[in-house]
């Protein structure tokens, strides 16, 4: 992963997405999306609303009592025999881990799918480091042999075809390879397998951390993750400080809405639980356990009431797959290795508005990821928090927002909120439009308007929407409809 840009330019990115990434897209978030129904179907919509109240329920608690809940954790992590880490920001998170890897001479690191790490930019500072890293998730290792980051949270490649992942390791492994899914992955676990059994350190992130017992829970759909926890002779563990839950019976309602959620399937094909290293002889893994827990601004998200809900999430991408504009840009276009509704939130928070302020934007607020999410995230009233923060700025934060756009902002509410100047603007408008009107559309407006009809025409606007409202509708004062029995 390339490390963050000084200002994230979502615009500028929407427009290098090439033209294949939407379909490509499009056609695997629709798979996940019909997944997700049939498991919810079976499971019974009555039934799925009541566990996803209950998550909400057990991540608000969790993280309105965070403090509680780690020093749990801590305790219980180093019972087990594991060492515990805190890190307040990304840097210290790297520093934490490269301290790690310095006093065991490590010269090979194997890592599971962990977004943490790719939050806090580690295989870049590992490989500063004189450390190779190696990604051992299928998706990450074909993203990391691109030189790209993921373009999805839980499916990193999945916008990439078969062809150009036989092309891809051709180029890279020096292989003859089909495209065809099985044999592509039986290239890639040969060469994986090598590395297991050869790296001095293994890494991953953590879905979960339950805190009575201390465990970290990891769920993956491949073996890989368990590999990079047991045969290395160190495993480190970076775990989200949100990711805390209480206890075991908390832990099986949140397991039943990721995997569902997130893959389609009732359980994901390898949940894992680490509390800490072997304790006797008998048992196998690794000499070592560190747990590095990490902020990186979400105390301060926590802080902020109209924002804490952002630390509910369970990272299953439901919302990417069913956002409209996700579907159209794909992953990249966000600038941050989360992307997508949730993306938004934590890039917005932690980045602040100087570097992330065109991503609370990046949305319709058409309110399918609210509904789609297994935790009940109010994900756009949160949005609608962050673009006022960014129009207005707040007391530790400058507005990025420009002035003719705050000036806009202004003038616009004024007019809206004014029935006065609604009606007068609107007389204004219909006149000032004429020349562009052609059919009751406009197709060509002058900047900045013209990146709107760049894409899409523009409907002309009514004189007087109230009147043209009412006579949309019945004499009883009801909307007209051509559905029958209406």
């Amino acid at each position: 992963m390339s490390q963050v840009p000084t200002m994230i330019d979502f615009r500028r990115n929407t427009q290098q997405v090439p033209s294949r990434m939407p379909l490509a897209v499009q056609k695997a978030t629709s798979k996940f999306l019909g997944n997700r129904a049939a498991v919810v179907d079976a499971f019974g919509n009555e039934q799925w609303q009541v566990l996803r109240q209950a998550g909400h329920d057990i991540r608000l608690h969790a993280i309105t009592h965070i403090e509680h809940y780690l020093e749990m954790a801590e305790h219980a992590v180093t019972r087990a025999g594991g060492h515990v880490h805190w890190a307040r920001d990304a840097a210290e998170a790297r520093r934490i881990l490269l301290d790690i890897a310095s006093r065991h001479r490590v010269k090979l690191a194997v890592k599971g799918k962990s977004m943490a790490t790719e939050e806090i930019g580690l295989n870049p500072a590992l490989e500063e480091a004189g450390i190779r890293v190696l990604e051992t998730d299928l998706g990450e290792y074909i993203v990391q042999l691109k030189g790209v980051g993921p373009a999805h949270i839980v499916v990193p490649a999945f916008h990439l075809s078969k062809e150009e992942i036989a092309n891809l390791f051709h180029e890279k492994l020096g292989v003859d390879a089909p495209a065809e899914a099985e044999k592509l992955t039986q290239i890639a676990r040969m060469k994986l397998r090598e590395e297991f059994l050869s790296a001095d350190l293994g890494i991953s992130g953590g879905n979960f951390l339950v805190a009575d017992t201390g465990t970290v829970v990891t769920v993956t759909n491949e073996g890989n993750g368990r590999m990079c926890t047991t045969v290395p002779p160190v495993h480190v563990a970076v775990v989200g400080i949100d990711k805390v839950v209480p206890d075991w019976e908390s832990l099986t309602v949140l397991l039943k809405l990721l995997a569902r959620s997130a893959t389609g399937q009732k359980l994901s094909c390898y949940t894992q639980f680490i509390s800490g290293p072997p304790r006797s002889p008998a048992e196998t893994g690794p000499a070592e356990m560190h747990l590095i827990l990490l902020d990186n601004g979400r105390s301060r998200i926590l802080k902020t009431p109209e924002c804490r809900e952002t630390l509910l999430c369970i990272r299953c991408g439901a919302c990417l797959n069913i956002c409209p504009v996700y579907n159209h840009v794909g992953g990249y276009a966000y600038g941050y290795p989360i992307s997508g509704p949730t993306g938004v939130l934590f890039a917005s928070q932690i980045l602040g508005p100087t570097v992330a302020g065109a991503l609370p934007f990046a949305s319709t607020l058409c309110g399918a990821c609210n509904e789609i999410c297994p935790v009940k995230i109010p994900i756009t009233r949160i949005l609608l928090h962050l673009r006022r923060r960014v129009v207005e700025g707040d007391e530790s934060e400058q507005a990025a927002a420009p002035v003719y756009l705050r000036v806009g902002a202004w003038a616009g509410a004024a007019a809206l909120g004014s029935t006065g100047l609604y009606r007068m603007g609107s007389e204004l408008l219909k006149r000032l439009q004429a020349p562009f009107v052609r059919g009751g559309w406009m197709a060509r407006l002058p900047a900045p308007l013209n990146r709107w009809t760049m894409s899409r025409p523009f409907p002309a606007f009514a004189a007087d929407f109230r009147r043209w409202w009412r006579s949309r509708t019945t004499a009883g004062g009801k909307r007209g409809t051509s559905e029958p029995g209406a």
